[in-house]
C-alpha cells in the first residue's frame, strides 16, 4: 500500500517511514540512525515504567519481541503530522517459529525534531497479541534481558 504523505513535511515522512522500513527489515543498525541520543520508546499497554531510552537500549527492547520471530513485516497505513508530532496508523504481521501468525494493529506517535525521532509511543492491544502468540510467549519475555528498562514516568 502506498501512503499519501502530501500533508506531511517531507523530512518528517522520510524519518518516520525510513525507520519503519528498517525495523520491518530488522536492520537494527539503521533503526538506531533514526533515533535521537535521548529518544524515549514506550509500549503504552505496558506503560512508562518499562520504557527504553537511547538508540542502544531501544534496539535491545525491540529485539526482545521481534528478533526471535520467524517473520516480521510492517504494513503502512495512515501518516499524519503537525510538523513535529506524527501519528502513524499501521499493522504488523508476526510469525512465530512455532507457526503461529497474526496481525497486530498499531497507532504510533512519534515526535520528530531535527531529523531524529525523540519520542516513540506505540499503542496496541495486548489481548490481540496474546490471542495468537504461542502459550510460552509471556514466559519467554519474562526471561529476557531487562537492562534497557527506563522509568519515563513524568517525561512522556
Amino acid at each position: 500500500m502506498s501512503i499519501d504523505t502530501s500533508a506531511v513535511p517531507t523530512d518528517i515522512a522520510q524519518t518516520v517511514l525510513g525507520m519503519w522500513k528498517a525495523l520491518s527489515n530488522r536492520d537494527w543498525e539503521t533503526v538506531k540512525t533514526f533515533l535521537s541520543d535521548d529518544c524515549i520508546y514506550v509500549d503504552m499497554p505496558v506503560g512508562p515504567i518499562a520504557a527504553a531510552r537511547g538508540p542502544e537500549d531501544i534496539v535491545k527492547r525491540l529485539k526482545i519481541g521481534l528478533e526471535p520471530l520467524a517473520g516480521y513485516e510492517n504494513h503502512d497505513g495512515v501518516l499524519v503530522s503537525n510538523g513535529v508530532d506524527t501519528m502513524y496508523e499501521h499493522s504488523e504481521t508476526w510469525t512465530f517459529t512455532t507457526g503461529e501468525q497474526g496481525v497486530l494493529r498499531f497507532v504510533t506517535v512519534h515526535k520528530v525534531e531535527n531529523g531524529k525521532i525523540t519520542l516513540w509511543k506505540d499503542y496496541w492491544d495486548m489481548n490481540g497479541l496474546t490471542s495468537f502468540a504461542p502459550p510460552t510467549w509471556l514466559e519467554d519475555l519474562a526471561q529476557a534481558d531487562m537492562s534497557w528498562m527506563f522509568d519515563a514516568t513524568g517525561l512522556i
